[in-house]
């Protein structure tokens, strides 16, 4: 008797729910028929779309010459505003927030625009490298979109230049770039301030006078790597007048679809552009020289290959005036600087202003914020 009971019992937990029998596929509430199978789509990131409309700083081809020219007038404006006058801002940036996305550590890149956004009332959040992995744990994408949904603007620093181009096309706010492999606009813009102000005329304020007045016809010599400083440089100072003589060594020269764009916007300015492999070539009748690491973040690799290819290219007062500069020669470099670039004695001298230039990072950052995240656009 028991085992009939155990066997009925069996019976019964094996047998099939009716519930669980199989339903004919033309009789099922799921099953997709070929047509509709065919109708499906599979998405993917070519169908986000993307974003127009939105005023961004990604190169120096982004502005033109007036342009140009009165974002150092308003850098020189904020400057005597500050240093001179005293005075604070409208805080035209109360309750907002700017991201500075840093793929690529930075000291004055960094301060000048915390900063700057500190002045005009706003709050800037730093996204470092350990941060934020732009493009590693999370698409470039996606952190374009997330980012900018929260924020109210962006100063990003990255390694390839289609890095920045990706989250522009995705933000939906203002980007400023602030350095990529290719370009490093607001640099140069601290450089043409730097010697706008050195250049204005005794008796006359900067921020007063159009640097296409002071900067006019005056030639720079770049000797150094052909990299993002020069490319940038290239773009900008015919757009004031300026002529602009480079040394590469052979096998490091500027990017080629770069220095095209930069020969047809001196040819239109009437500048000159002179592309040279001698330092000596390059100084010649130079106003002021320029150079710049010949190891960038990234590089330390090649850096005793890179030694062996520079030689003679490390910038020294005998150097300088026996290739016939200017008698009244100036001297610049971005920073961080080495001394197989450049020597003490031209590094800090009175004909140095590196200093001058790294502090005007502040201004010309300020100038780029205020027209576009205050005034919304160029």
């Amino acid at each position: 008797m028991l085992q009939s009971l155990i066997r009925r019992s069996a019976t019964a937990v094996v047998a099939p729910s009716p519930a669980l029998i199989a339903v004919p596929a033309s009789r099922s509430f799921f099953h997709l028929s070929t047509h509709q199978q065919k109708q499906q789509k599979t998405y993917s990131t070519a169908d986000v779309p993307t974003v127009s409309g939105v005023p961004h700083l990604l190169t120096d081809n982004d502005l033109s010459p007036q342009q140009l020219s009165d974002l150092i007038q308003t850098a020189c404006r904020f400057k005597h505003q500050v240093k001179v006058l005293n005075k604070p801002s409208d805080a035209p940036l109360a309750g907002k927030t700017m991201a500075l996305m840093f793929s690529k550590r930075s000291t004055r890149t960094r301060v000048a625009t915390e900063t700057a956004v500190a002045y005009l009332g706003g709050h800037a959040m730093f996204l470092g490298s350990q941060d934020i992995q732009l493009g590693v744990n999370e698409s470039l994408l996606d952190t374009s979109k997330v980012v900018s949904s929260m924020v109210d603007g962006i100063m990003a620093r990255v390694g390839s230049h289609s890095e920045i181009e990706t989250l522009a096309k995705y933000s939906t706010v203002p980007i400023i770039n602030a350095l990529s492999d290719l370009y490093h606009p607001t640099q140069i813009l601290a450089d043409l301030m730097t010697l706008h102000e050195l250049y204005t005329p005794k008796g006359q304020e900067p921020h007063l006078t159009a640097p296409t007045k002071t900067l006019k016809n005056l030639r720079l010599a770049w000797v150094g790597d052909g990299n993002n400083i020069l490319h940038s440089l290239m773009l900008q100072l015919p757009k004031v007048g300026m002529h602009i003589t480079m040394a590469t060594p052979k096998g490091y020269e500027v990017n080629a679809g770069i220095l095209k764009q930069a020969q047809e916007n001196a040819k239109a300015a009437g500048t000159d552009l002179g592309v040279f492999h001698d330092p000596k070539e390059a100084i010649r009748d130079a106003d002021i020289i320029v150079t710049d690491t010949w190891i960038s973040m990234g590089q330390e690799e090649e850096k005793k290959q890179r030694l062996k290819a520079f030689e003679g290219y490390q910038l020294t007062t005998d150097l300088i005036e026996s290739s016939g500069a200017s008698k009244d020669w100036k001297f610049l470099h971005c920073l961080p600087r080495k001394q197989e670039e450049v020597t003490d004695d031209v590094f800090y001298s009175p004909r140095s202003h590196v200093f001058q230039e790294a502090e005007n990072r502040k201004w010309t950052i300020l100038a780029c914020i205020d027209q576009l995240l205050v005034k919304k656009g160029f």
